[in-house]
């Protein structure tokens, strides 16, 4: 692997010093006043689309601007400078007909920036970065494109991903130091490109740094498809070598102070800010004047709240410069410690701490624990199905468990529709979603639907260490926690001894060899049916809570859950003697 070393040494100077990003590349190209012909050059002179408006086109085009752009930027003390790509990426190309030149567009821009950097190093010698941009292209995987179908989508997680991929080709091909996932307003899309990040690193043996910022809507808060800042942040910080999470565009640099002060306290990553210079004016225009701007970065710095700034929409060299003085002597912010618990997020966050309360699972959803769910599955009644799962939320599930297995129907397609209907659902999608699922094609279709940061349900040892390891870093990429069953090679986990064997064995792989975070790691060590009449099952509600408390003390920061039905099964009809042992056994 390559580029650790430009790993540590951002992160040097990142504790050393607050970073200077650039400003607006859209801002200064307009500055230029250029027309149809510029855009078009002589090599797209016959091309059959409009090409005004098409910025990143200029790379090949017009590349003295687009370098006169940058060096402006390094001029007023930026120390990362972004890639004209906003927009390269084959979705938003495809608008102007250029899907096929994407990699080049990519390639040939990062080229411009490494240019830059190197003739401005012939007059100074100071560390200077580019960072490959890429857009939220111009469409959501996560809101519905038509009100009268909300499971419909212009374009899904592969689509996205596979959008990404000639992107972040180009960028490391050209010479980026580090990847910037940028004005992130469905948090699906961005880990669709985070995936493609980690694909394409992987296939080309190479370590980068990566940087990825949010953008809200307005004073809620909330991103365009409808999460809080709190839970974007859990749903992406599993990215590898992620060293920033921030915000940019938005609001104005005065109205972010609420949201980059929350992102301050709740992240252990650096933080970045770039915001637009205020909002829009009636003439399109921006207001906020580079002493202005400047003066509101300067108070956001002594407070601590960020390591890396810059700006966005309506910004310029001026704004930077201003910027770049005011934070001179600022100390950057500390990143706090953050505890280690198990955080996971629909459109909201739940955060299980050692002070929860058992945590509430709605298992309505799934077929084998309703016959109603079941009922309008197989009839694809997908409104009433979830209406089911609207029920449980109100009645105060913490989680959604959704299964679709049934040999009758394409489970990985109802998984796939329900999941994107529900998604369109405030008040269900605000809690985090558990997909369970005997099938892993079944479990991977639930993935691409879901932008928070679920749980899968589940995995086990019992078809070996390599398949249970090769699952396991899967559900990481998309990082979900995972529930992991007290099964192995031999089979399910019955006596004490077996159920905290097993969960040693996989905590142990998961933890060391897939480096799945302990605190993403739930196990369920079998609640077995009591009092059936066979002797050897009376030990079995015994043996599971003596495995849950020898998990609790070796297992450091792993959580424990069961289905507590299980318990009384043989009691089933008779519900006062089930409510009865389940109180007892959840007392213990």
């Amino acid at each position: 692997m390559k580029n650790y070393d430009k790993i540590n040494q951002i992160i040097q100077l990142l504790d050393e010093r607050i970073l200077l990003l650039d400003g607006a590349m859209g801002t200064m190209i307009q500055s230029y006043k250029l027309q149809e012909k510029d855009f078009r050059g002589q090599r797209f002179i016959e091309h059959p689309y409009q090409l005004k408006g098409n910025n990143d086109i200029l790379s090949l085009t017009k590349p003295q601007i687009i370098k006169e752009i940058h060096l402006a930027y390094l001029n007023a003390g930026s120390d990362i400078i972004e890639t004209n790509t906003f927009n390269s990426n084959t979705i938003s190309q495809s608008d102007y007909g250029f899907s096929d030149i994407v990699y080049e567009l990519n390639y040939t821009s990062t080229k411009i920036a490494r240019e830059c950097i190197q003739e401005f190093n012939l007059k100074n010698n100071e560390p200077k970065f580019v960072a490959g941009a890429i857009g939220p292209t111009n469409k959501t995987a996560s809101i519905s494109s038509d009100v009268q179908k909300p499971g419909k989508r212009e374009a899904y997680f592969d689509d996205i991903y596979n959008s990404y991929l000639p992107q972040i080709e180009g960028l490391i091909d050209g010479g980026v130091d580090l990847i910037l996932i940028e004005t992130v307003f469905d948090t699906l899309n961005s880990k669709a490109g985070i995936i493609a990040f980690i694909d394409v690193c992987e296939r080309k043996n190479i370590v980068l740094p990566l940087m990825i910022s949010g953008t809200i809507i307005d004073k809620s808060g909330r991103t365009l498809s409808g999460q809080t800042l709190q839970a974007f942040c859990i749903s992406i910080s599993h990215a590898p070598n992620l060293i920033s999470i921030g915000l940019n565009c938005s609001v104005g640099s005065i109205e972010m102070r609420p949201f980059v002060k929350e992102l301050s306290q709740i992240t252990d990553k650096y933080v970045s800010l770039y915001p637009n210079a205020g909002l829009p004016n009636a003439f399109g225009g921006y207001d906020e004047t580079p002493d202005l701007m400047a003066d509101v970065v300067k108070k956001y710095a002594e407070e601590g709240l960020i390591n890396i700034v810059g700006g966005c929409c309506g910004t310029t060299p001026e704004h930077i410069l201003q910027i770049s003085k005011a934070v001179k002597n600022a100390k950057p912010r500390k990143p706090p410690q953050i505890n280690k618990n198990l955080k996971l997020s629909g459109l909201e966050p739940l955060i299980v701490t050692e002070n929860t309360n058992f945590v509430n699972i709605g298992e309505r959803t799934n077929i084998s624990g309703s016959a109603n769910f079941k009922k309008y599955i197989l009839s694809g009644d997908y409104y009433k199905a979830l209406e089911i799962a609207r029920q449980q939320v109100e009645n105060g599930a913490q989680i959604l468990d959704i299964n679709c297995d049934d040999a009758i129907i394409n489970s990985e397609e109802v998984m796939w529709n329900f999941l994107n209907l529900l998604a369109s659902e405030p008040d269900i999608s605000r809690v985090p979603i558990m997909i369970d699922s005997s099938r892993w094609s079944v479990i991977g279709a639930g993935l691409k639907c879901i932008q928070g940061k679920g749980i899968v349900n589940s995995i086990s040892l019992k078809d070996g260490e390599v398949e249970f390891i090769r699952s396991a870093k899967t559900i990481r990429k998309y990082g979900f926690a995972v529930v992991v069953m007290a099964f192995d090679e031999k089979g399910q986990a019955v006596t004490y001894e077996d159920k905290i064997s097993i969960c040693k064995r996989a905590y142990h792989l998961l933890v060391e060899k897939a480096k799945f975070p302990a605190n993403d790691i739930i196990f369920d060590p079998n609640i077995l049916t009591i009092a059936t009449g066979i002797d050897e099952h009376n030990d079995y509600a015994l043996n599971f809570l003596k495995a849950v408390e020898w998990i609790k003390t070796n297992l450091p920061y792993a959580s424990v859950s069961g289905g507590i039905s299980n318990l009384s099964f043989s009691f089933r009809g008779n519900n006062y003697v089930r409510e009865a042992m389940h109180t007892v056994f959840l007392y213990h």
